[in-house]
Protein backbone atom coordinates (compact mmCIF):
# COMPACT_ATOMS: atom_id res chain seq x y z
CA UNK A 1 0.00 0.00 0.00
CA UNK A 2 1.49 3.35 -0.70
CA UNK A 3 0.44 6.51 0.91
CA UNK A 4 -0.27 10.03 -1.02
CA UNK A 5 -0.29 13.63 0.55
CA UNK A 6 -2.11 16.38 -0.77
CA UNK A 7 -3.50 19.75 0.40
CA UNK A 8 -0.49 21.53 0.89
CA UNK A 9 0.09 25.09 0.25
CA UNK A 10 0.57 29.05 1.13
CA UNK A 11 -1.75 30.26 3.74
CA UNK A 12 -1.53 33.23 6.22
CA UNK A 13 -1.13 32.93 9.61
CA UNK A 14 -4.17 32.11 11.89
CA UNK A 15 -5.29 30.40 9.00
CA UNK A 16 -6.42 26.92 8.05
CA UNK A 17 -5.40 24.09 5.49
CA UNK A 18 -6.36 20.45 5.42
CA UNK A 19 -4.11 17.78 4.68
CA UNK A 20 -5.38 14.58 2.98
CA UNK A 21 -3.28 11.04 2.80
CA UNK A 22 -5.04 8.87 0.42
CA UNK A 23 -4.10 5.15 0.63
CA UNK A 24 -3.72 3.01 -2.46
CA UNK A 25 -5.40 0.31 -0.46
CA UNK A 26 -7.20 -0.95 2.66
CA UNK A 27 -5.97 1.31 5.79
CA UNK A 28 -8.60 -0.94 8.03
CA UNK A 29 -5.90 -2.69 8.82
CA UNK A 30 -3.22 -0.27 9.90
CA UNK A 31 -2.86 -0.53 13.46
CA UNK A 32 -1.88 3.62 13.46
CA UNK A 33 -1.14 6.24 10.98
CA UNK A 34 1.17 8.97 11.37
CA UNK A 35 1.50 12.70 10.24
CA UNK A 36 5.15 14.00 10.56
CA UNK A 37 6.71 17.05 9.05
CA UNK A 38 10.21 18.42 8.67
CA UNK A 39 10.71 21.99 8.48
CA UNK A 40 13.74 23.61 6.92
CA UNK A 41 16.82 22.89 8.84
CA UNK A 42 15.00 21.01 11.21
CA UNK A 43 14.61 16.99 11.69
CA UNK A 44 11.43 15.68 11.14
CA UNK A 45 8.91 15.83 14.23
CA UNK A 46 5.80 13.53 14.67
CA UNK A 47 2.68 15.79 14.66
CA UNK A 48 -0.42 13.52 14.81
CA UNK A 49 -1.31 9.97 15.38
CA UNK A 50 -4.43 8.07 14.86
CA UNK A 51 -4.91 4.06 16.19
CA UNK A 52 -7.29 2.04 14.34
CA UNK A 53 -9.18 2.31 17.57
CA UNK A 54 -10.00 6.22 16.69
CA UNK A 55 -7.89 7.21 19.44
CA UNK A 56 -5.06 10.01 18.56
CA UNK A 57 -2.13 11.47 19.49
CA UNK A 58 -0.31 15.07 18.94
CA UNK A 59 2.64 16.50 19.45
CA UNK A 60 3.05 19.19 21.86
CA UNK A 61 3.29 22.17 19.33
CA UNK A 62 0.02 21.55 17.54
CA UNK A 63 -2.01 20.13 20.77
CA UNK A 64 -5.64 22.23 20.41
CA UNK A 65 -4.49 23.32 17.01
CA UNK A 66 -4.59 20.19 14.56
CA UNK A 67 -6.92 17.42 14.41
CA UNK A 68 -6.12 14.02 12.72
CA UNK A 69 -8.92 11.87 11.44
CA UNK A 70 -9.40 8.67 9.68
CA UNK A 71 -12.05 7.45 6.85
CA UNK A 72 -11.50 3.85 6.39
CA UNK A 73 -14.51 3.86 3.14
CA UNK A 74 -12.23 6.74 1.24
CA UNK A 75 -9.10 5.02 2.62
CA UNK A 76 -8.26 8.61 3.40
CA UNK A 77 -6.51 10.21 6.81
CA UNK A 78 -6.35 13.74 7.09
CA UNK A 79 -5.31 16.75 9.03
CA UNK A 80 -6.79 19.25 10.04
CA UNK A 81 -4.73 22.12 11.13
CA UNK A 82 -6.35 25.70 12.41
CA UNK A 83 -4.19 28.74 13.70
CA UNK A 84 -1.31 28.22 11.75
CA UNK A 85 1.67 29.83 12.39
CA UNK A 86 4.84 30.51 10.50
CA UNK A 87 6.80 27.68 12.63
CA UNK A 88 4.12 25.50 11.08
CA UNK A 89 6.17 25.85 7.93
CA UNK A 90 7.34 22.56 6.75
CA UNK A 91 6.46 19.26 4.24
CA UNK A 92 4.17 17.03 5.52
CA UNK A 93 4.21 13.27 5.60
CA UNK A 94 1.69 10.40 6.26
CA UNK A 95 3.50 7.32 7.49
CA UNK A 96 2.28 3.83 8.61
CA UNK A 97 4.61 1.23 9.63
CA UNK A 98 4.93 -0.54 6.72
CA UNK A 99 4.45 1.90 4.00
CA UNK A 100 7.63 3.94 2.57
CA UNK A 101 8.33 7.54 2.88
CA UNK A 102 6.37 9.60 -0.33
CA UNK A 103 6.81 13.46 -1.29
CA UNK A 104 4.85 14.95 1.38
CA UNK A 105 3.08 18.00 0.41
CA UNK A 106 4.51 21.53 1.17
CA UNK A 107 2.80 24.02 4.06
CA UNK A 108 3.93 27.44 4.01
CA UNK A 109 2.31 29.85 6.60
CA UNK A 110 3.49 33.44 5.46
CA UNK A 111 2.11 36.66 5.14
Amino acid sequence: VQLVESGGGLVQPGGSLRLSCEASGSIATFYLIDWYRQGPGKARELVARIFSTGETQYGDSVKGRFTISRDNARNTVYLQMNSLKPEDTAVYYCKAVSTAWGQGTQVTVSS
